[in-house]
C-alpha cells in the first residue's frame, strides 16, 4: 500500500512538472524536451492500459483464451509499472529546474539523462506494443 501511495505521489508531482509550459531552447529543442516528449506521447495512454485491463481481467479462466487474456492483462500492468517506475527513478535524478528550465547538467547528469532516454523509449515501447497486442486480442474475441 505504502508503494501504490508512493507512486501516486510521484506521479501528481511528475504530472504537474509536465503539464506546465515548458522553455523553449532557442534552437530547436534540447535532449531533455525530447525525453519529456517522449513522456508527454505515451502518459496519456495510462488510462487505456487502465481500460483495456478492465475488459481483460473479466474474461481471465482456465481456458487456453482465459489464459491469452490473462498474458496480454499482465503484458499491460507491466507496461504500466514500466511508467510509473521509470518516472520515480527520472524524478529522483533531476530536479525541477533541470527539468523545465533547461538548467545546464553536470557530466554526470548529462549521462543520466542519456540513460534515461533509452529507458523511456523501452517504456514507450511495453506501452504501445501491450495496448496494441490487448486491444488486436479482444478484436479478435468480438469478431469471433
Amino acid at each position: 500500500m505504502k508503494r501504490v501511495f508512493s507512486l501516486l505521489i510521484y506521479t501528481v508531482l511528475f504530472l504537474s512538472f509536465s503539464c506546465k509550459e515548458e522553455k523553449k531552447a532557442p534552437e530547436g529543442s534540447s535532449q531533455m524536451e525530447e525525453v519529456m516528449a517522449i513522456h508527454d506521447e505515451v502518459m496519456p495512454k495510462m488510462s487505456t492500459i487502465g481500460k483495456l485491463v478492465g475488459e481483460l481481467k473479466p474474461k481471465v479462466d482456465s481456458t487456453e483464451m482465459g489464459q491469452k487474456y490473462e498474458v496480454a492483462m499482465k503484458d499491460l500492468q507491466d507496461a504500466n509499472t514500466a511508467m510509473m517506475d521509470w518516472m520515480k527513478d527520472f524524478g529522483d535524478r533531476f530536479n525541477h529546474e533541470e527539468i523545465l528550465n533547461g538548467k545546464e547538467l553536470s557530466e554526470e547528469k548529462q549521462q543520466w539523462l542519456d540513460e534515461e532516454e533509452e529507458k523511456v523509449k523501452v517504456v514507450k515501447e511495453k506501452i504501445n506494443g501491450s495496448i496494441e497486442r490487448a486491444q488486436a486480442l479482444l478484436t479478435k474475441d468480438t469478431v469471433q
